[in-house]
Parts: structure tokens; sequence; C-alpha cells
């Protein structure tokens, strides 16, 4: 009879903590993280070798971004189940989130090992390797995360993304249709397909999915960077215009937005407010030599051409095998009448592979 009790002591405390753990797994979805931190450490007080709580508190802990701790946890459940497939999972989700990508591999390749049915487990893989450039590596694992789990709108959305880095683009465009027909609402979906379309020459397409973009999340300057390479594709270079304005207003710290509409500015012959924004672009970044090239090209349109020479001159200090720059800055000296320097950077032109360098050389170097 004492044996009979002892056994449904057991049962009902084996009862007790898979209810705790489901109870504590529900508060994780609900980012609750101190409080399963506190709760499964209570449970780890009571015993020290529960792996259930020891990943519970890991979870817990990758969600107050305390990485290492983490680590520790899931480590030491591993030490009580070499084969815990969970646990090297999320032991390799903390390593990647530390930069540790090869070290998260191992770990992932493990918990595939000891469960080749975790779906997230390929997933966590595939960004892991699609971190360290391994693009065919991800494209596999996020294919065989979704022969699990084809109901994740996300698994589709990073498939996609390797197919469009892949340049395949059609085939991205695919993924980011059945990514949103399971998730409506993400404009960054809408935003990865409008790129792909982008990518293809479909601009109207493209616009479309940025406009939907744009009216679920209307504070992200990318999106209006986004639309404005399209319209400016179209040649609609007011439009362009507004949306890198926008884009502008919203975050004012990216070198390349300001250089963009300062092509625009110069396609519209506003070279003054063109030089403004390359200005501003190379002060956010002195050591683009594109951003010096463009000033140039706005400077001789204003026949500037001691500040067109000096810009492509600090191009050439910053890239000095660009033949075009030394071809750019040689017309520029013909028309400012130094035709002895810039036959010598027509010969350099030359040399470096420019085609078009040889035919002012016929025409103006005797």
């Amino acid at each position: 009879m004492k044996n009979l009790i002892l056994v449904f002591l057991l049962l009902a405390a084996a009862v007790a903590h898979a209810q705790d753990a489901e109870t504590l797994k529900k508060k994780l979805l609900a980012g609750d993280y101190a409080v399963v931190k506190t709760e499964a450490s209570k449970m780890i007080d009571t015993n020290p070798k529960n792996k259930v709580a020891l990943v519970l508190r890991a979870q817990a802990r990758m969600g107050l971004q305390d990485f290492y701790g983490a680590i520790g946890d899931l480590t030491f459940a591993i030490e009580q189940d070499t084969t815990f497939a969970e646990a090297y999972n999320f032991r390799g989700e903390a390593k990647m989130m530390l930069g540790d990508d090869d070290g998260a591999v191992n770990d992932l390749d493990k918990a595939i090992r000891f469960n080749a049915k975790m779906a997230d487990a390929y997933t966590n893989r595939g960004l892991a390797k699609y971190n360290i450039e391994d693009l065919q590596g991800a494209y596999f694992d996020f294919s065989k995360a979704l022969e699990l789990d084809p109901t994740d709108a996300d698994k589709y959305f990073n498939r996609g993304v390797v197919k469009a880095e892949l340049g395949e683009f059609i085939s991205a465009i695919d993924d980011y249709n059945k990514a949103i027909e399971l998730d409506k609402l993400d404009p960054n979906l809408l935003n990865y397909r409008g790129v792909a379309y982008y990518n293809i020459g479909e601009f109207d397409k493209a616009i479309a999915d940025y406009d939907a973009a744009i009216k679920l999340d209307s504070k992200d300057a990318l999106k209006y960077e986004n639309r404005a390479l399209s319209k400016s594709a179209k040649e609609d270079y007011k439009g362009a215009l507004e949306d890198y304005n926008k884009a502008i207003e919203l975050f004012n710290e990216d070198p390349e937005t300001f250089n963009l509409r300062g092509v625009i500015k110069y396609t519209l012959d506003d070279n003054d407010g063109a030089i403004a924004d390359y200005d501003q672009a190379i002060a956010l970044d002195p050591l683009n030599p594109m951003y010096y090239d463009n000033r140039a090209l706005s400077k001789t349109e204003k026949e500037d051409y001691t500040g067109a020479i000096e810009d492509y001159s600090v191009s050439i200090d910053l890239y000095p095998s660009d033949p075009e720059t030394y071809y750019q800055r040689a017309l520029v000296k013909i028309l400012a009448g130094n035709k002895y320097d810039a036959c010598l950077d027509l010969k350099k032109a030359e040399e470096l592979g420019s085609p078009e360098a040889k035919a002012e050389i016929k025409k103006n170097c005797k």
C-alpha cells in the first residue's frame, strides 16, 4: 500500500510540474519574461536538474536579452540530457544573437540530429547560415522548415529573402505571396515583395505594394525611399522627390537618401539643391567616392570647374582604380582649358579600361 501511495504521489508531482511548465510557456508567449524567470528559478531551486525548468528560464533570459545567462542554463540542461534537442535549438538561437553563427550552426545540427521534425531548428539554422552567407544552405533549411510547418508566414518570408538574394525574384514573389496570404497585416512582407517587383521591372506593382505597406506603417523611411526608386524608374521625378523628402523627414542620418534625392534634383536641373544634398551625404559619409562624383556633375553644370575637379580628385584618392572618374575629370579639365592635364587623365582612364577615353585622346591629345 505504501508503494502505491508513493507512486501516486510521484505521478501527482509530475503532473503538477507539467502543468506549471505549460503555464510558464503561455506566459512566455505573452512576453512575461521576468515572471517566467522568477517562477522557473523556484522550480530549479526545488530540483536543480530540472531540464524543462532550465530551458524555460533560458527562454525568459533570452526575452530579457540576457543571452549569456541563457546559454549557461541551456548548457546545464544539456549536461542533464545530451540528446535534448530543444535545449540545443535554443542555445543555437542564443549564440546566433551573440554573433556566433558558426557555434549556432553546430548546436542546431545537434538539435536536428536528435529531432529531425523540429521546424524551428531548421529555421534557426537557416538564419545562421544566411548570416555566414551560405545561401544555398539557408535555402535548404528554410524549405525543410516549410515542409514541416507550411502555415507560418515567416518561413515563406525567410525563403523568399534568400531567393531574392540568389536573384530568383519571380520565385521569391511566389513565397512573398504565400506569406501575405497568411499574414495580410505585415507591412514588411509587402515592402519586400515590392523590392522583388522592382528588380524584375514591374514598377507599377512595386509602387502598389509600397503604397499598401506605407498605409500599414507610415513611419518607416525605407518604404518611402523604395517607392521613390520605383517612381524614378518611371520618370516620375516629382513623385520621387516627395518620397525622398518624407524619408528624410523620418530619418535624416542616412547618407544614401540624401545622395539619391540629390540625383533627382540634378535630373530636375536643381543643381544648387543637388549640391546641398551631396554636401549632407558627404558630411554623413566622407569616404564614399560616388558622392563626390555626383557633386562634381552638379558643379560642372554650374560651370564651377575648379570645384568639380577638386571633387573628382577626392574621389580618385578614395578609389584610384575607377577609369570613369579619370575620364570625367579629364572632360572638366578640357572645359576649363587645361588640355595637358586632361590628356594625362585620359591616358590613365584608357589604361584602366575606359573605351570612351581612346576617342577623346584622338580628338584632344596630339
